[in-house]
């Protein structure tokens, strides 16, 4: 149906910076809501930043000032721009998108295979 597809994860100094992207593709009708979440050991996931159609925005008060999310619907990728990154920031970061398919007249959520980001020295 729906692929998202993650890029961008790896290892990074604390105060460093990463560029995450997430391209979705398939029998895509219409993309409304698109996020990024995130999870690390033993913790539950948790919302990092969000974005509408829109362009509206937002974002979990630990990344506020610090990461950007953006989106460019003509190539139907989102992306997230981590900046100062802290240990803290450690965690695997899934793709998420809120997508109406061609068949469908309805709108359904779809998850990219996640994207490891360690933030250490």
């Amino acid at each position: 149906q729906v692929q998202l597809v993650e890029s961008g994860g790896g290892l990074v100094q604390p105060g460093g910076s990463l560029r995450l992207s997430c391209a979705a593709s398939g029998s895509i009708f219409r993309i409304n809501e698109m996020g990024w979440y995130r999870q690390a050991p033993g913790k539950q996931r948790e919302l990092v930043a969000a974005i509408s159609s829109g362009g509206r925005t937002n974002y979990a008060d630990s990344v506020k000032g610090r990461f950007t999310i953006s989106r460019d619907n003509a190539k139907k990728t989102v992306y997230l721009q981590m900046n100062s990154l802290k240990p803290e920031d450690t965690a695997v970061y899934y793709c998420n998108a809120k997508i109406q398919l061609l068949t469908k007249l309805y709108v359904s959520d779809y998850w990219g295979q996640g994207t490891q980001v360690t933030v250490s020295s």
